[in-house]
Parts: structure tokens; sequence; C-alpha cells
């Protein structure tokens, strides 16, 4: 009999855990933010990139979106346009990201945008994955007065990020 409660014990005990651990899995995947987690980014930003200036502007939240742009100059022509659109969803907020050459060309399919979705958010710090897992991006506010974004690949099974673009405010 006691062979028996110490059986039954053993495998109440591992089916409470079991449950503990399930309910923290679904917890974290169904965690979700809000763009005001994103409004660090509100202001205009400028810094250098490949040779050249880059500029940045992003909106505070509004309408269940925060819009920004990125402008990239070479050789004092632009190089690179990218317009963002942070979406509020059910899930949390969701970056779209589309790419144009001058003359407003779009790298992406006319009804296509990069996705990236929202995974946490810290004071001043957000982390984004691009909807095919192959790249991360954090944004973080270093400062009142510097914002940077970072871009993260899996490197022997572990994220390394590295800074990409690093922007002063300007006013």
């Amino acid at each position: 009999m006691v062979q028996f409660n110490k059986i039954r014990s053993a495998k109440i005990c591992s089916l409470l855990l079991f449950l503990l651990l399930l309910g923290g899995a679904v917890n974290a995947q169904t965690a979700s933010g809000t763009l005001n987690d994103l409004s660090f980014l509100e202001g205009h930003w400028l810094g250098t990139y490949n040779g050249g200036p880059i500029e940045a502007s992003w909106t505070a939240p509004a309408g269940g979106n925060i819009m920004g742009y990125i402008r990239m100059i070479k050789d004092d022509k632009p190089a690179l346009y990218e317009v963002f659109a942070f979406e509020q969803t059910e899930k949390g907020p969701v970056a779209r990201v589309k790419h144009f050459k001058p003359g407003l060309i779009a790298l992406e399919e006319k009804d296509v945008s990069d996705t990236y979705n929202f995974i946490e958010a810290k004071k001043n710090q957000a982390l984004f994955e691009k909807d095919d897992i192959s790249v991360r991006i954090i944004y973080e506010r270093r400062s009142q007065n510097q914002l940077v974004i970072q871009r993260g690949k899996m490197e022997n099974n572990k994220w390394v990020f590295v800074d990409l673009f690093v922007f002063n405010r300007i006013p």
C-alpha cells in the first residue's frame, strides 16, 4: 500500500509540474504587447550608414499604428527608402516594412511587405522577428538622444545581434 501511494504521489506531482510548465508555455506564446511599448521610437533621428547620412522619423502611437521612414543618402543622392507601419494586432504589434529605390520603385511586390512579429518589450526596447524566422530586429533607445536598430541572425544555435543603424535625435 505504501509503494502504491508513493507511485500515485509521484504521478500527481509529475502531472502538476507538467500543467504548470504547459501553462507557462501557453502564456509565453500568447504574450502580447502594445504600440505604447514602441512609443520610445517617436522623433526625428540622424546617423551615418554606408558612407552617407541616414535619417529616420517615427510618429507617436495613434489610431492603432505608428508610421515611420528611413531615408539613406549616398554621394549626395537618395540610395534607399524604407517605409514602416507598426500596426496593433490581437497578437501584439506587427512591423510592416517596404523598401524603395529612388523614384519610389518598390523592391517588394505590390501587395507584399516584410513582416516582423513582436516578441517582447522592455523599457525603451522592443524585439521583433521576421515572418520567415531568418532575422530578428531590436529597436532600442539607449539614451534620451540615441536610438539604435540592431539586426540579429542565428549563429551556433544562438541569436547574435550587431548594431545596424545608430541614430542621434535631431530637432
